[in-house]
């Protein structure tokens, strides 16, 4: 007797943006960010409304992506649906903290899309107060939403050419590679050239790393 297949993987689908829009007559955007974690760079964040006759194939978590895969639905979305994207500096994340800069990010991406009247579903278990609009958060959104998904692709994608070229600015970190995280690639790079000003200072890791007596290197950069 054959053994029955496994179950195919759950993929992230319209029905939320449907039942949305249903209830409220209005557009939806998906929400989310890429780089909360790194110790280095911006936190970016999207929002992102799909045209419904042209969702772009193969969108899913922009993680379980390949880079390739995810510049080739990066194009496609941008150029297909409704896109804002905002950085959220460093500066801005060490002075409010980095949840409070998501946040912030999630507000003033769905209002620079100025569709009026819209509404958002946004990846994670917070919703932003004074949201511009009406608002769902979505717990693993990205895997969910087909609109949260594209999303996190075209912040993922953005974040990441944003770290490939601070790389050719700062090198020595090997940020074109582990695009700010805490890789141990990265921590031999602080041990070997100190910090520059696009390490998160707020974070743990780099307020250790500071009180060891690192020196700032480049501190007149932007």
């Amino acid at each position: 007797m054959e053994s029955p297949s496994p179950p195919q993987a759950c993929l992230p689908n319209f029905d939320l943006e449907a039942k949305m829009m249903d209830l409220h007559g209005v557009p939806v955007a998906g929400v989310d960010e890429a780089g909360r974690g790194p110790w280095a760079g911006p936190v970016v964040v999207a929002a992102v409304v799909l045209d419904p006759d042209r969702i772009p194939d193969g969108l899913n978590d922009s993680k379980l992506l390949t880079a390739q895969a995810r510049e080739d639905r990066y194009e496609e979305i941008v150029a297909t649906a409704r896109v804002s994207v905002v950085i959220g500096q460093v500066r801005r994340i060490d002075r409010d903290n980095i949840l409070q800069a998501t946040l912030w990010g999630m507000r003033t991406a769905f209002r620079s899309l100025e569709i009026p009247n819209a509404a958002a579903l946004v990846d994670g278990n917070a919703v932003p107060k004074r949201f511009p609009g009406k608002v769902r958060a979505v717990i693993g959104g990205d895997g969910k939403s087909l609109s949260i998904a594209a999303a996190s692709i075209v912040a993922k994608v953005t974040r990441d050419r944003i770290m490939v070229k601070l790389a050719k600015r700062y090198r020595g970190y090997g940020w074109e590679n582990n695009k700010g995280y805490g890789t141990p690639e990265h921590a031999s790079g602080i041990e070997r050239h100190g910090l520059c000003p696009h390490h998160r200072r707020s974070f743990a890791p780099i307020q250790r790393i500071l009180a060891e007596g690192c020196e700032m290197v480049g501190a007149g950069d932007d």
